[in-house]
């Protein structure tokens, strides 16, 4: 295989370009600052955990994949209320591989009346494993009303989640902690992450390497450009540690397919360590892997899971071993709304043709569902928000969907004086979110993005901007 990967600078090259090149705020943007309370008053923080685990039968990776025949561990929703500064802050990750559109609100809003906060005060994200439901109850209309498929997510089990969750938060509500410190640290993890996009020698992408792969001339191209550093920001009752948040990008599946439910290495890495350490809640966030994957280092292998989890563990202790605790003297909790151009290639009666031909396979009917759900809801309006908690000299940036690497890249840029750990797989009504250079490039990820290559200048600037008012 003849090829070259234009993406092979460094980290450090990457970041140190693209704070040169800063990109400009783009117009479709709409702004809100959580003033209230800029400053650390008498902190609390409560933690919560619920069980999100598919019952059997129930669609995985949105119906095209083998639904659950069995649960090897179960998928869990973890997350923590913080009190204290303004309006209650809520923080939440979810072992499923997306919740998009209306599904993403209905958590945000479900979380938000429990904690007695507002919704643009909440965030959810998911780890994004595939033996996992994929959530678009605007999508499951589409598919219901075909009659012959299987379903998106079923809405029963979707609102037991989100009562569940309404639990939880009101618990944690009533069991919190005095938070007086915070700190942050950082470790490279070894042997996991390669970019997924093989470019040739045309500019063209002309192979993906994905979550795992056979093809040793996979594993013999170099990582590409990628994030090695894991990123922990940890908040504490003095020296008592009681919530630990780890920030990794990469897609998180070393297999599936198999009916078999997991959180799988990464979701894996995050049980062990809370075991180890049963005291503290760990939250695992996956940061901007839309174009990054383990296929370099992974075969796919039942036995490779385990060694992806070694790794991952690895690098969740060896970042928590740099944390370097520090006095809270200031929180602010930024928010910022877009509203992305729809990606032109796609025409919504064209799909529902696709979705309604039963002479398609499940997949090609099935997926273009959450298509036609975005388009509608871009014609309806419905912003996609964006958020920063700045906390003394941390930001944590949260973003939707499976954006690119280099958005995480470049929100580190654009601070570079601050301590930047980003959390993607929010809302994932637009799935992946590529750069502008990726579109001509071609290749899956571009094939499916929802969003035209515009997306890149809005997204960028809104981030830059989270980032500028601290």
């Amino acid at each position: 295989m003849n090829t070259k990967q234009p993406h092979n600078l460094n980290r450090r090259e990457f970041v140190a370009a693209s704070a040169a090149t800063a990109a400009t705020v783009a117009s479709g943007m709409a702004t809100s600052a959580a003033l209230a309370g800029p400053r650390a008053g008498n902190l609390h923080l409560g933690t919560f955990r619920f069980d999100v685990t598919p019952p059997m039968g129930h669609s995985l990776c949105g119906g095209w994949i083998k639904p659950v025949v069995g649960v090897d561990d179960p998928l869990e929703a973890i997350g923590y209320v913080l009190l204290g500064s303004g309006k209650p802050i809520v923080v939440c990750v979810v072992d499923w591989t997306g919740l998009l559109n209306s599904a993403h609100l209905q958590w945000r809003q479900a979380l938000a009346e429990a904690a007695g906060t507002s919704i643009d005060r909440v965030t959810v994200h998911c780890v994004h494993q595939h033996n996992a439901p994929f959530a678009c109850l605007d999508s499951e209309e589409i598919v219901l009303a075909q009659g012959d498929l299987p379903h998106i997510v079923e809405r029963e089990f979707f609102l037991r989640c989100l009562e569940a969750g309404r639990g939880a938060v009101r618990q944690a509500m009533e069991q919190t902690t005095p938070v007086t410190h915070v700190a942050h640290g950082e470790a490279k993890v070894e042997k996991v992450a390669g970019n997924r996009r093989i470019i040739g020698p045309n500019g063209k992408v002309i192979s993906q390497r994905g979550s795992s792969s056979r093809n040793p001339e996979h594993h013999a191209l170099p990582e590409g450009l990628i994030d090695p550093m894991l990123k922990t920001v940890a908040f504490y009752n003095h020296d008592q540690k009681i919530a630990a948040c780890h920030y990794y990008a990469c897609h998180p599946m070393s297999y599936y397919g198999d009916g078999r439910v997991s959180a799988d290495f990464c979701g894996l890495a995050r049980k062990q360590r809370q075991q180890q350490e049963p005291d503290c809640t760990h939250l695992y966030f996956n940061g901007c892997g839309g174009n990054i994957g383990a296929g370099k280092y992974n075969n796919g292998s039942k036995e490779m899971r385990v060694v992806l989890t070694e790794r991952m563990l690895a690098g969740i202790v060896a970042s928590e071993e740099t944390l370097e605790r520090q006095s809270i003297e200031s929180i602010r909790w930024e928010t910022q709304d877009i509203l992305p151009p729809v990606n032109p290639s796609f025409d919504e009666e064209a799909l529902m043709r696709q979705i309604s031909d039963s002479k398609q396979s499940v997949v090609n009917r099935n997926r273009p569902s959450y298509t036609v759900a975005w388009i509608r809801r871009m014609k309806a309006k419905l912003p996609i928000t964006l958020s920063c908690m700045h906390v003394n000299d941390i930001s944590l940036v949260h973003l939707p969907s499976e954006s690119f690497i280099e958005y995480q890249l470049r929100a580190q840029a654009s601070a570079p004086d601050r301590f930047v750990a980003c959390a993607a797989y929010s809302d994932g009504g637009p799935w992946y979110i590529p750069t502008a250079e990726a579109y001509p490039q071609g290749g899956y990820a571009v094939s499916v993005a929802h969003c035209a290559a515009g997306m890149d200048p809005m997204m960028t600037g809104a981030i830059k901007g989270l980032l500028s008012r601290v």
